[in-house]
């Protein structure tokens, strides 16, 4: 993978995502082919941004309906990345 556009899909919205920002962590959709170093590199040269620890997991999708037609939503891997005390991402303190 070649740039981090490519690896860093999407920030994790959620309540809990959120709650985790007090402790300098934030959540990350990224490229399921991605590893950890990949995407230590990725957050630092997007964020410019000390990474201390990444912490990944696959999400399994899920059965979804609309109507009669049954489908399923795509399985992701999610990245939990923590920063150094000073620094923060600005995305996530201003929403």
């Amino acid at each position: 993978m070649q740039d981090y556009r490519d690896i860093i899909l999407s920030p994790v919205v959620s309540e809990k995502s959120y709650g985790a920002v007090q402790d300098n962590r934030y959540s990350f959709f990224v490229d399921l082919r991605a590893n950890k170093p990949e995407i230590k590199r990725a957050i630092q040269e997007a964020f410019k941004v000390k990474v201390l620890k990444i912490s990944t997991m696959h999400v399994r999708s899920k059965p979804k309906r609309l109507g009669q037609s049954v489908g399923r939503n795509a399985r992701r891997k999610k990245a939990v990345v923590t920063l150094r005390e000073k620094d923060k991402i600005d995305f996530f303190e201003s929403v």
